[in-house]
């Protein structure tokens, strides 16, 4: 037997969880935010620089058979 106690526990872990609201910093989500985005726009940048215009070649080549 002895799941009782587990099982009370959890339940009361998610309890929390799902009715505890955290005070949210949004200055520094949006900071983080577009620290992000900005990095993932330079490196989808410089990930077209290397592809050139065409951004299925390798699906291409995959597909006509020359793998």
């Amino acid at each position: 037997m002895g799941r009782g106690r587990a099982k009370a526990k959890q339940t009361k872990v998610a309890r929390e969880l799902k009715y505890f609201s955290p005070d949210t910093d949004l200055n520094a989500l949006e900071r983080e935010l577009s620290a992000s985005s900005s990095s993932r726009e330079a490196e989808h940048a410089s990930s077209e620089d290397d592809q050139g215009d065409d951004d299925y070649g390798d699906y291409e080549k995959w597909a006509s058979g020359d793998r």
